[in-house]
């Protein structure tokens, strides 16, 4: 193992049990010392480290439950439970594997499409129970990808029958049980609500499994909180569509997760924000004051328990609804607290500006805050947060005046109003002071950064430059879409046709939870080469053997050719890290990856992803933070502060916009109120732009109101205008034609359009794309003071990150 492998994953280990909530504590665990375990479930053995697809991440080695249980001393007294339970999963896999290629088939996609992210739920079994140990765990895993949305069914979302009557029976049966959920996003627990000790572990990357007996063993404590609601799924909110084909519609508009829980007053299973522990905390004297309209909001923290442990403090605001109906209450900050030992007290700080609570008027293009009473509140989840303060608005105050860009869908959002008044009297009185206050006028102009030398260059190579790194030659690596030239395993890389007049090229790697880069590669006179697939197993085994054979073979290499390595460290996924509410630790998780990029060459990660978890069922949820923008933004931001500490290194925060389903991802329509779109769905966005300054963006392959999002201006004019954003933006990995989709209602997006909207590069780039946009500026669908303007952006940044790097040389 490589020296910064192995400081990167002794810089994660600790903060592991951050990322873990514990749902229920009945004061069993932790254990004092190792003993005999009893381990059933299964992800006993076959834990899962992250979610599949470009999040995936090629670390050295993984740590299972199981091996992490045996590292630490304990002693598995049914280890054959898990080789007898494998039996059952090989059927369900071979079933499986035979559904997705029916599917292809009927559906006349791509196997490799129809294989992506697909759903294998856990089979039932018949498996005896009967063994004596100190101790006993029941580990439920769920893995889910991109390609495909989980499902309300058993052994997915539910509970199978089986696990279910095991997990009862061991509650019944042992002093010492507990319940580990080892999944990116919830499961029904409704069957198993009995249950005394419940530890969403998550996925936790390379240490996994040795976390989970750190915490076990009281080493370390979980001090998570959830960043997305848990329910049974019928009790969250179906007024909108999720996985249709072509138009989904939003029509629960601004009633996201606990918007809609708090609003409707229904009440989950386990709320926003919650989370308990080995100890307890009492939250006390919150109080807040004003300078001019910033709010600092303060609490204090005392462990009132017999362990050590974090509390994670949690401000909301409830607005008044007047004209435009509100939600119940949202976000306003976050804080936690350091390590409180048993009686050990903190006071926490947190501040937010008054114009962040400001609702969307559509009709008068306009953000605002409405006359009435603003109930400031603090506690350590959605539900229990109580009013401390409150502050009152005269007349409507407009903090901002922009431009309608999507004009109406065709329905309009749903209203909650079953909403809690609060009662203030008593209640600490703020005063903001708005006479400092200025209203933002935003103006929608040209702010192509200067660069002359982009006027001399010919048609072909602005199109060239708009265009992802391809074969010219053509062949089927520019059909599918060439991986990067330069480092083996990355996605893909702008242009290499212009090096002789001095512009070089960008070099990107998927994440978000870790660099996905190729394991080991060759470097010839040819170029680099990738020894081996890097495609997920789930994938390969749809594959005809002979391609299978092909893609995974083991080259013969010439005298003087070394074989290298290029493992990366795999991080927890991002609703885990979310879930730490721990920015400095996201930032740390960022510093890492931007450490490991000046390590193999990767200049722009293609990561943070900051999508909304609009609904549980979303197959790619564990790439995105949480249900909250708040939360979404912040945790992006740190995560960008931390990569763009390292001289010439980038993120690129995705998917630009409104990206909430897998099913037909490609050339699903997302139907989006413009007062939903903006106070939910480009929150986050904002907020990492504003806060972190990230170097490129990434639009989403789903349509928004009818408009393919790369081929968007409007898109681009929030982004640059509003949100003030100066670097690339690029589409995602975009394959043309029914490959991937099949018969669709809409078209795959055009390279020329793309290109007339501002966004500088069309990924991953083919051959025929190069043509399309050709094409597109002959006969006027994009203009040559567009592509000038879009290669400039790109050339800019190629500039300042070959600089930045040279400094540091």
């Amino acid at each position: 193992m490589r020296s910064f492998e192995k400081k990167h994953l002794e810089q994660l280990r600790p903060y592991l049990p951050e990322c873990m909530v514990m749902l229920k504590s009945n004061g069993a665990f932790p254990l004092e010392k190792p003993c005999s375990i009893a381990a059933f479930g299964n992800g006993v053995r076959d834990t899962v480290k992250g979610g599949t697809g470009s999040g995936e991440v090629n670390s050295r080695y993984f740590i299972s439950i199981e091996n992490g249980l045996e590292r630490a001393g304990f002693k598995i007294v049914n280890k054959e439970w898990s080789s007898k339970y494998s039996v059952f999963l090989k059927k369900a896999k071979e079933d499986l594997n035979a559904s997705i290629k029916r599917k292809a088939k009927e559906q006349k996609i791509n196997v490799i499409a129809a294989s992506m992210g697909a759903v294998l739920k856990q089979p039932e079994y018949e498996i005896e129970l009967n063994y004596l140990a100190g101790a006993a765990i029941y580990v439920v895993a769920r893995l889910s990808g991109e390609g495909n949305d989980r499902l309300v069914e058993k052994g997915d979302f539910q509970l199978t029958d089986s696990e279910v009557r095991d997990i009862l029976a061991l509650n019944s049966g042992y002093e010492k049980f507990m319940l580990i959920i080892n999944a990116g996003g919830p499961v029904d627990l409704s069957r198993v609500s009995e249950v005394g000790n419940i530890l969403v572990m998550s996925q936790l990357g390379v240490e996994a499994g040795s976390a989970v007996a750190d915490v076990l063993l009281g080493k370390s404590y979980p001090s998570g909180k959830l960043t997305t609601t848990w329910a049974s799924y019928e009790d969250y909110c179906h007024v909108g569509d999720f996985g249709e084909r072509d138009d989904t519609r939003y029509r629960e508009g601004i009633y996201v997760g606990y918007r809609y829980f708090d609003s409707a007053d229904k009440k989950p299973l386990f709320p926003f924000g919650y989370g308990v522990g080995y100890t307890t905390f009492a939250v006390s004297d919150y109080s807040g004051a004003c300078l001019g309209t910033t709010v600092t909001a303060e609490a204090s923290v005392s462990n009132t328990g017999s362990f050590r442990g974090k509390e994670t403090v949690q401000f909301y605001v409830a607005c008044p609804s007047e004209n435009l109906v509100r939600e119940a209450k949202s976000l306003a900050g976050f804080v936690k607290t350091r390590e409180l030992k048993p009686g050990e007290s903190e006071t926490v700080t947190a501040c937010f500006d008054i114009k962040d609570f400001a609702a969307y008027d559509t009709e008068n293009a306009r953000y605002i805050l409405e006359p009435g009473r603003y109930v400031i509140l603090g506690g350590t989840d959605s539900m229990s947060a109580e009013p401390f303060a409150y502050f009152d608005i005269e007349e409507t105050v407009v903090t901002r005046l922009v431009k309608n860009m999507y004009g109406k869908p065709d329905f309009e959002d749903a209203v909650f109003e079953e909403r809690r008044e609060y009662e203030t009297e008593g209640l600490q009185v703020l005063t903001p002071d708005f006479s400092l206050f200025r209203t933002e006028e935003v103006t929608y102009e040209d702010k192509t950064p200067e660069m002359p030398e982009v006027s001399a260059l010919s048609d072909e190579e602005l199109a060239y430059l708009n265009i992802g790194a391809f074969d010219p030659k053509g062949g089927l690596m520019s059909v599918i879409g060439n991986a990067s030239q330069s480092v083996a395993g990355a996605a893909g890389e702008s242009t290499l046709q212009l090096k002789a007049k001095g512009i070089g090229n960008l070099i990107m790697a998927d994440g978000p939870a870790g660099l996905r880069l190729a394991r080991q590669f060759y470097r010839d006179k040819k170029g680099v080469h990738a020894v081996g697939s890097t495609m997920p197993e789930s994938i390969l085994e749809m594959l005809p053997a002979p391609v299978k054979w092909f893609m995974t073979r083991k080259p013969k290499l010439k005298n003087g050719v070394v074989l290298q390595e290029q493992f990366a460290t795999a991080l927890p996924i991002a609703t885990a890290i979310a879930q730490s509410f721990n920015t400095e630790f996201a930032e740390m998780c960022g510093d890492i990856v931007g450490s490991e990029m000046e390590e193999y060459g990767v200049d722009l990660w293609l990561a943070p992803a900051l999508n909304i978890h609009r609904n549980v069922l979303c197959g790619r949820n564990f790439e995105y933070y949480s249900e909250d923008p708040l939360v979404s933004g912040k945790m992006a931001a740190a995560v960008t502060r931390g990569v763009q500490k390292h001289s010439g290194r980038g993120v690129t925060i995705k998917h630009y916009a409104a990206n909430n389903q897998e099913t037909n991802r490609y050339a699903n329509n997302s139907m989006v109120s413009e007062r939903a779109l903006r106070e939910i769905y480009l929150r986050g966005f904002e907020i990492c732009v504003k806060e972190s300054a990230p170097r490129s963006v990434m639009t989403s392959y789903n349509l928004l109101n009818g408009t393919h999002t790369s081929e968007s201006r409007d898109l681009t004019d929030i982004m640059r205008n509003e949100f003030g954003f100066t670097g690339i933006i690029m589409t995602d990995w975009v394959i043309g034609g029914n490959l991937l989709t099949g018969e669709t209602k809409y078209r795959a997006p055009d390279p020329a359009l793309v290109a007339a909207a501002g966004c500088s590069l069309f990924m991953p780039g083919s051959k025929k794309d190069y043509e399309a946009l050709l094409d597109g500026l002959a006969n006027g669908r994009v203009t040559r003071e567009q592509l000038e303007s879009n290669a400039a952006y790109l050339i800019n940044d190629i500039r300042k990150n070959k600089e930045s790097k040279h400094i540091k040389e």
